[in-house]
């Protein structure tokens, strides 16, 4: 064989090694879809014999058409399931899915690391939660991490918003929380509200809620506290005897907590403070008239000017043992003298056992 033959053969291997791109198990290579078959599709992958991509190896969702996912002409890559580069009578294997999901997992989880939020759609409504999917992936939202706390029938089909609270390939597991991206949007909301307030302001708002110890008023999409305290001047037993579910009522801002995004509120304030108002319209030693509005073991409370209420000490009452509860009702109208008067304290001392008869 001469020199020449050599070199020839020699071109003529490393041509066809050129041809013949060896690709092995689970290698990603990129390709051409050339040719619909009976269940499947014929792929390029740059070997001597095209690739075979079956049907159930393009999409985890079964209930999807792979000729509607798949065509002719697309450039994809693909895993190398089955290597049969050697064997003329056997057809590479490979797959789209598994790049699919296998992407899909490593941009799952940089969602989480980086708190971003993503779009999945609703496929089912489930005990305890609901099923979604995203990017050929099947998450699960326990009812405790959707918006309402619950799931219902209208979510179905439609996409919504989460974060990744759990995604691990290894076990399969996706747990995704729509109730999370609430409650950041919401936290945002409330942030711009607040930077729109500021303390001894005076707004307009709805009451969404009462409670034993106030209520609570909606301001323009805020929750803040009345207390009962601060709901009037005069002493109430409960914020329902005076407030009522969807009343509309303008109060004034107290305090504003930014860190814990707390709005503090007062009613009363709104009107004139009582206790100024009654600078000098008494005296001590003066004997007035008042009204009981609390019995109580250690005295009486009574109220001698419009949100005022004095302290009436049982010792004051008198020098024996007494039952006030057996003696007093609230309501009671009693004549009582001014013992002691610092209105500028909020403090009045009361006395019956010392009026001059």
């Amino acid at each position: 064989m001469t020199t020449t033959e050599i070199e020839m053969d020699e071109f003529e291997r490393l041509l066809e090694e050129s041809f013949a791109k060896v690709a092995t198990v689970a290698d990603v290579v990129r390709g051409a879809v050339v040719k619909r078959e009976k269940d499947g599709f014929l792929v390029d992958i740059g070997s001597k014999k095209e690739a075979f991509l079956p049907d159930k190896e393009i999409s985890n969702f079964q209930d999807k058409d792979p000729q509607e996912l798949v065509k002719v002409g697309d450039v994809k890559e693909f895993f190398i399931m089955k290597d049969s580069a050697d064997d003329d009578e056997k057809d590479t294997i490979i797959s789209l899915k598994k790049v699919a999901c296998a992407q899909a997992w490593q941009d799952l989880q940089e969602a989480k690391i980086a708190n971003l939020t993503v779009n999945v759609k609703v496929n089912s409504i489930v005990k305890g939660g609901i099923i979604c999917e995203i990017k050929e992936l099947r998450g699960f939202i326990p009812a405790s991490q959707l918006r309402n706390g619950a799931p219902f029938d209208g979510l179905l089909n439609t996409e919504i918003e989460v974060k990744v609270l759990e995604a691990d390939p290894k076990k399969n597991k996706l747990i995704l929380s729509q109730r999370q991206v609430f409650t950041e949007q919401r936290e945002q909301v409330v942030d711009d509200i607040l930077k729109d307030l500021a303390e001894d302001q005076v707004v307009e708002g709805e009451i969404v809620r009462i409670t034993d110890f106030g209520a609570f008023i909606d301001i323009n999409g805020v929750d803040g506290l009345l207390p009962i305290s601060e709901i009037s001047w005069q002493r109430i037993k409960h914020p329902s005897d005076v407030l009522t579910l969807g009343q509309k009522l303008e109060v004034k801002i107290l305090k504003i907590d930014t860190d814990l995004k707390r709005i503090s509120l007062s009613l009363k304030r709104m009107g004139a403070n009582p206790w100024e108002e009654i600078e000098g319209k008494f005296e001590e030693g003066q004997v007035i008239t008042g009204t009981i509005n609390k019995v109580a073991t250690f005295g009486l409370f009574v109220n001698i000017y419009p949100g005022v209420e004095a302290l009436l000490p049982v010792a004051e009452i008198s020098d024996s043992k007494i039952n006030l509860f057996e003696t007093y009702s609230v309501g009671d109208e009693i004549k009582v003298m001014v013992k002691k008067f610092t209105p500028k304290e909020h403090r009045i001392a009361l006395s019956t056992k010392d009026i001059k008869a």
